[in-house]
């Protein structure tokens, strides 16, 4: 009986070819995982901003209920008050009317304050 030789080479680039997919493969999914958590962690300080102002906002109503009266610091144009709390960039406003003890919300808004990044380098602006 005459032995067959096993030729390996063609093996031989099939796995090189496997582990550099799968290589890469996983490099993708280790920064595509760090993106994620770098995008969570963002989100949830947003969130916990957001509800430390709509904390705020629901303790300075609640304490004007109790007193029946405008808090001091309230603004007033056109006979609606206003009243804007401010934390981390973000903010919420306020606006209600006020007539013999009771209040009517108007406006309730949650925003952030934006600037844009001037830092893009001497780019053509379009004109």
């Amino acid at each position: 009986m005459r032995d067959v030789p096993i030729k390996l080479g063609p093996l031989a680039i099939l796995l090189t070819v496997v582990c550099i997919c799968m290589t890469t493969l996983a490099i993708l999914t280790f920064t595509t995982a760090r993106a994620d958590m770098n995008l969570a962690s963002t989100y949830a300080g947003t969130v916990k901003t957001r509800y430390a102002l709509e904390e705020e906002g629901q303790e300075f109503l609640a304490e004007a209920l109790k007193e029946g009266a405008v808090p001091a610091g309230t603004g007033l144009k056109d006979g609606i008050y206003t009243k804007t709390f401010e934390k981390d960039g973000a903010y919420l406003r306020i606006a209600f009317t006020f007539d013999s003890g009771r209040y009517e919300i108007r406006e309730w808004i949650h925003g952030k304050h934006w600037e844009p990044d001037e830092s893009a380098g001497n780019l053509w602006d379009g004109d």
